[in-house]
């Protein structure tokens, strides 16, 4: 006879969910890979880009710009097949609107102003070293504001993280005709990195509410607005004739690739991963970075960036290893 085998639809359930959050989990690690792998390579084509034609605060207003007019598109078009849910303009509520602002204000006026300028007077691979710094900005940030606990792990990468990038720093104001790097340049690519971690850590809830292309074409038409005023003048005067097709295809690449498309990963990220996690997939950009710059004469790659890059990756390994909130309220 056989025996009848009863089978738990509870634990069944729970598989079923640890499947579908693993598949959850494995989307969101992807997305932002993809994204850190293509803003990685904007680095050293953004740079060509500046030095050929197009200076720094004329390639963020042609990011933002840009990036508003194909959010805004994808916005039409998704309501119009409406194969998605789409909220509409009067469904985002007042506060949130104000939110969007602030949210733009530091996830893409200060952090590209930051970056693009100190990206067209530093290296490309001094800038690109810089970006991974922010996962320990982003650990002592969503410390303050998520609660995220603070363990001896990321202790010792903060440490070491910060090692690395002084060493950095001090080697690029000592060194400048070797690397091709200014140490103000470096400063304001670490300012872009921690304007970038409040972000993250201060609106983490307020992205989680909204559809990505949503949550973009706000806060990336806000940065518009805002950055307009201070460089239209400059834009009008540029020698629109004079400037190279290559120097325009780099900068369709940064308006498309490392905007638009890399936006729609990192925030389909976002709604995923902690913000820790999220920083940790910065040391993507300065591998892909550092090998196209190599490659293409833009700059050049020391015993003095290799020592910092070994230092602020293992300060990122550390940071990123210990369990998030949730983890140790359950244990």
């Amino acid at each position: 006879m056989e025996k009848l085998q009863f089978v738990d639809i509870n634990q069944t359930s729970v598989y079923a969910h640890k499947g579908k959050d693993w598949k959850r989990m494995l989307f969101g690690h992807l997305c932002m890979a993809i994204a850190c792998a293509i803003w990685g390579l904007m680095a050293p084509l953004g740079k060509d880009a500046m030095t050929h034609g197009i200076p720094g605060l004329e390639m963020v207003t042609f990011r933002v710009t840009g990036g508003a007019v194909c959010f805004w598109l994808a916005s039409l078009f998704i309501s119009m097949k409406k194969k998605v849910r789409h909220e509409k303009m009067e469904e985002v509520s007042s506060k949130d609107m104000l939110r969007f602002f602030f949210a733009g204000m530091l996830g893409i006026v200060m952090n590209q102003c930051c970056y693009t300028i100190g990206l067209s007077i530093t290296s490309p691979v001094n800038a690109s070293i810089m970006t991974t710094t922010m996962p320990i900005i982003t650990m002592v940030l969503a410390a303050v504001f998520l609660k995220e606990p603070v363990t001896s792990k990321k202790v010792m990468g903060v440490f070491c993280g910060a090692i690395g990038a002084c060493i950095l720093i001090m080697g690029s104001s000592q060194a400048q005709t070797q690397t091709g790097g200014v140490l103000l340049g470096d400063i304001l690519c670490i300012c872009a990195q921690v304007s970038f971690a409040c972000y993250l850590t201060i609106f983490k809830h307020l992205i989680q509410r909204y559809s990505v292309v949503t949550c973009m074409k706000w806060m990336i038409t806000y940065a518009a607005i805002v950055i307009l005023p201070f460089s239209y003048t400059k834009i009008a005067a540029l020698p629109w004739s004079e400037i190279p097709i290559k120097t325009y295809l780099e900068a369709a690449f940064v308006v498309v690739g490392g905007t638009f498309v890399a936006y729609l990963f990192s925030i389909n990220a976002q709604k995923i991963l902690r913000p820790t996690v999220i920083a940790m997939y910065n040391y993507v950009q300065p591998i892909v970075s550092c090998v196209v710059s190599v490659l293409l004469g833009l700059g050049v790659f020391g015993w003095g960036q290799s020592l910092s890059v070994v230092l602020v990756f293992t300060g990122v390994y550390l940071v990123t290893q210990s369990k998030a909130r949730a983890s140790k309220q359950k244990a």
